[in-house]
């Protein structure tokens, strides 16, 4: 794509949800807009292997960016799901304490909770209620943002990895791996796991991504029973923790781990998570306990190190935009990601509409299986 109206163009690095998201608002709201994703269809790398709960932030620290951006996507959401049509299932979530310290943690995130302004109430027996957490279908919800953005006239290109950035007068050239360019006024490097080596292309070695490993076993509750809730665990510094939770199909899944890793390609489910995994489980769930998961899968979260949405123009080349080490909320505040950086867009010289009301839904495009299972298929050839 070489041509006039690149001096007006953002091209979007990365067909995640937070990629799909930056399209999305970006064409609603009158950029032109090219997404480059690397793979055959976007949603395959972390988006795609996660646990489908969109958060309400009632655990997120008061005043960080993430919160900020969750919260502000809880805004932008409710309109958006219903003009796409994606499948949510509103079903609340509940945090049992199990330790005598626990009371004490539940009542630290009751106070965050209301310091956010998210809906919470503790029951008679310590229990933390959140009734606005809910599910969807990560895969869903990404291709029909990207299915928006392309009616919106935004341009979606897949099997289009960038290799090569070059700065022009006016903005930038993006070489890809088949030997197009891509002119445009601004990059916005969205790319999960690689933003890190995206980055590297205009000498912006500031932040590094590592792989934080998340797996997750999936069962079937004997008789046509279904788990009505998400069950959280009293989540410690470092993560939140296993937790079980229903799907849109009626499966119930538990997970995930956390495994710091270096290897970006290896999503395979190591032999050991289950033991990791189950006993937590079966304490958060008990009707769990005696089941056989059915299946299995791993997602990749894009930790970054030392640091945390990491969102700003690049201190190399300032029309690069790095939106990186977004972790394990990207589903939930992708909205409000894209929202964000549409405001470092004018100062570049790329005009962007005040706001914009979701229109012409666009239905997400079906598949022949759910979403955890596509991932799990996906990867299931990796042996490490």
């Amino acid at each position: 794509m070489t041509s006039t109206a690149a001096s007006s163009t953002v091209a979007i690095i990365g067909g995640g949800v937070v990629g799909a998201a930056m399209a999305y608002t970006l064409a609603h709201r009158g950029v032109q807009v090219i997404l480059l994703e690397t793979d055959s269809d976007v949603a395959y790398a972390a988006s795609g292997t996660n646990s489908g709960i969109l958060h309400t932030g009632f655990d997120s620290t008061p005043g960080q960016l993430e919160t900020q951006l969750i919260l502000r996507s809880a805004e932008l959401r409710p309109a958006v799901l219903e003009a796409l049509g994606v499948p949510v299932l509103r079903c609340g979530a509940v945090l049992e304490p199990h330790r005598a310290q626990d009371d004490e943690v539940i009542a630290r995130l009751a106070e965050g909770a209301r310091a956010n302004g998210v809906e919470v109430r503790i029951r008679a027996d310590g229990s933390l209620i959140v009734p606005g957490e809910s599910i969807t279908d990560p895969v869903a919800f990404t291709r029909a943002l990207v299915a928006s953005a392309a009616a919106r006239g935004a341009q979606v290109e897949t099997d289009a990895q960038v290799v090569g950035i070059s700065q022009r007068a006016d903005g930038l050239s993006l070489h890809l791996v088949d030997g197009r360019a891509v002119d445009c006024a601004v990059a916005i490097n969205c790319a999960g796991l690689y933003a890190d080596e995206v980055a590297r292309l205009v000498g912006d070695d500031s932040f590094e991504i590592y792989p934080r490993k998340g797996e997750f076993f999936v069962f079937e509750l004997p008789g046509g029973k279904r788990l009505d809730r998400i069950v959280l665990p009293v989540p410690t510094k470092r993560t939140k923790g296993v937790l079980v939770f229903p799907t849109l199909d009626g499966k119930v899944i538990a997970g995930p781990t956390a495994v710091d890793q270096a290897d970006k390609t290896d999503w395979s489910v190591r032999p050991q998570a289950q033991d990791e995994i189950l006993g937590k489980a079966y304490e958060q769930y008990p009707a769990l306990e005696g089941l056989t998961p059915i299946d299995s899968y791993a997602g990749l979260r894009p930790a970054g190190r030392d640091t945390n949405y990491l969102i700003e123009p690049s201190f190399a080349c300032p029309r690069l935009i790095n939106v990186a080490a977004i972790r394990s909320t990207g589903l939930t505040a992708c909205l409000g990601i894209a929202d964000y950086v549409g405001g470092f867009l004018p100062g570049l010289g790329v005009p962007v509409d005040d706001g914009f009301v979701p229109t012409g839904a666009s239905r997400p495009r079906t598949a022949d299986q759910p979403w955890w299972q596509r991932t799990a298929q996906r990867f299931r050839a990796t042996v490490h």
